[in-house]
């Protein structure tokens, strides 16, 4: 024990002077550390505790002035509170004066006891502003009712159509349930109701017509005349043949015995061709020995068993019945209106002199019911995009919410303004009274699907037809004449400009043309040009 002491002490004597050096600044150094901190609160209106406040600095990095400022905020206190450092700015709390905070007293302590006091303040300033897209609800506005209610679909009602829907209805009870096979032609201008009232009476008598099968076809979907024999082979379960196969097959079928067959054809003159075969195939099927088909056709055409098929009327009480919808009138049109913007809960959308302007301008035209619907659609949409524009550049209101906008009423501008602009006079390209404007290829052009059209007695033909007749004018008047591709350019064109119609085809001589205003107006425009007016009043020759 003896020899292990003396062999102690020189090996730890030289580290242990040197560890009191190294731990001796510390100790002195730690008891005034805290001893800075803790008490600069206490000694702050006293005079001699300043020397302790430098000591304290003395020790802590130096800062910035734009950093020294963040100690009225609490920056350099340890326990700073949890919240956003936008909150502990100079900048917000210069604003937060100006609405009517306390103003900070000279005396600005370190402590954090003021600041849940400022936090409070903030919160319910930055919770009660209400966000800026409510200031518009697009959803669920009045114009948005307005116009869903203003649709062309078929309505639960239908106004002034009660005649003509009660002679469809016997009419599919005298032959469909007592299976009696007969035909039945309907016509009438466009948007007088014509396809809505047969819909509703299929829809009603759903349960009567029950025993029976029933087919609907649209012959503006068909290529040519001839197609529609191969879909009703599709419709009726029979393989698909080529040529007048199929309508041998359907005869047979037609005259066996089964349940009746209802044969509704929409848009029937589209199936005119050179000898009228497919039409007289169609009406003559109900009058074979035997036969089960019910024919309904509807097309805007008055006159087409007369002119088309004068050979059904040879014999007496062997053509088919005729039904004949009237344009609307004006009265008629305003009820229509009426009821439709009924449904919208409030104060009413249109004035009463917009909407008899609408009725009265349509029922001159055409009395097409879904042109007076399209017009005050529109004229909605104008006044909503108005109401819309005006109401985001208002400021925010100081309530707890935004007070919904009075609507704005659809006026007699609006609705005078759509006639023109849509409706009216699409001819001029640079504007009202600006036909000169208009190119002349395409016033060649629009003049010869009037004569067309004129010459078929059809509203729709196609774009090979249309530019077979479009050369042919063309070298009558010693004009220069496009191709076929350029033709299909300029009726694109006028597509675009709602004066024409396309539906495109897999071959583009076989895309269907049609005119979107009305024939007379154009012709009225047309004519008051030298060139284009002698056109029309020569004709096809």
């Amino acid at each position: 024990m003896a020899s292990s002491g003396p062999q102690r002490q020189p090996t730890i004597g030289f580290p242990r002077r040197r560890s009191a050096r190294r731990l001796a600044a510390p100790p002195a150094k730690s008891p005034a550390e805290p001893t800075a901190l803790r008490l600069s609160p206490l000694p702050r209106a006293s005079g001699p505790a300043a020397p302790v406040t430098r000591s304290a600095s003395a020790q802590v990095q130096p800062l910035s002035p734009r950093k020294r400022l963040g100690d009225e905020n609490l920056c350099n206190v340890p326990r700073a509170l949890p919240c956003s450092p936008a909150k502990r700015s100079k900048e917000n709390q210069g604003r937060r004066l100006l609405f009517g905070d306390p103003p900070a007293s000279p005396e600005k302590p370190g402590s954090p006891g003021p600041a849940p006091q400022r936090r409070g303040q903030e919160t319910p300033r930055s919770s009660g502003q209400p966000p800026r897209t409510r200031l518009f609800r697009q959803e669920g506005t009045c114009y948005q009712q307005a116009k869903r209610v203003l649709h062309v679909a078929i309505p639960d009602r239908l106004h002034a159509r009660e005649r003509e829907m009660g002679v469809i209805q016997q009419f599919l009870r005298d032959h469909v349930c007592r299976r009696q096979p007969g035909s039945l032609y309907i016509s009438g201008p466009p948007g007088t109701g014509k396809t809505a009232c047969l819909s509703r009476v299929l829809r009603d008598c759903e349960d009567e017509l029950s025993g029976s099968k029933t087919i609907l076809l649209n012959c503006m979907s068909l290529r040519s005349p001839q197609r529609i024999f191969p879909a009703l082979a599709q419709q009726l379960g029979l393989p698909e043949a080529t040529g007048w196969e199929d309508a041998r097959r359907l005869e047979k079928q037609l005259t066996a015995k089964g349940p009746m067959v209802l044969l509704v054809l929409d848009e029937l003159d589209q199936l005119e061709s050179k000898g009228q075969d497919v039409l007289y195939t169609l009406f003559e099927w109900p009058r074979l020995p035997g036969s089960r088909l019910v024919l309904v056709g509807l097309a805007n055409a008055l006159d087409l068993t007369d002119r088309s098929l004068p050979r059904l009327s040879a014999r007496p009480d062997s053509g088919p019945h005729l039904l004949h919808f009237a344009p609307y009138t004006r009265d008629q049109l305003s009820t229509i209106l009426r009821e439709r913007l009924g449904q919208v809960a409030g104060d009413p959308i249109l004035d009463a002199a917009a909407l008899q302007f609408c009725a009265r301008k349509v029922s001159a035209v055409s009395g097409d019911a879904r042109k007076a619907l399209d017009i005050c659609r529109r004229a909605v949409e104008v006044v909503e995009l108005e109401v819309r524009s005006q109401t985001l550049l208002k400021p925010l209101p100081s309530g707890d919410s935004p007070a919904s906008p009075v609507p704005k009423r659809v006026g007699l501008l609006h609705i005078s303004r759509v006639i023109s602009e849509v409706f009216g006079d699409r001819l001029a390209a640079g504007g009202r009274g600006s036909l000169d404007t208009f190119p002349l290829q395409q016033k060649v052009l629009l003049c010869s699907l009037l004569l067309l059209t004129r010459r078929l007695r059809t509203q729709e033909v196609t774009l090979g037809k249309l530019h077979d007749t479009y050369s042919k004018v063309c070298r009558q008047q010693q004009l220069p004449a496009v191709d076929q591709a350029e033709c299909l350019s300029l009726v694109t064109l006028l597509d675009s400009q709602g004066i024409l119609e396309l539906k495109k085809a897999k071959e583009a001589r076989l895309a269907k043309v049609s005119l979107k205003m009305e024939a007379a107006a154009a012709e009225r425009a047309l004519q008051d040009m030298a060139l284009v007016g002698s056109i029309l009043a020569q004709g096809l020759r």
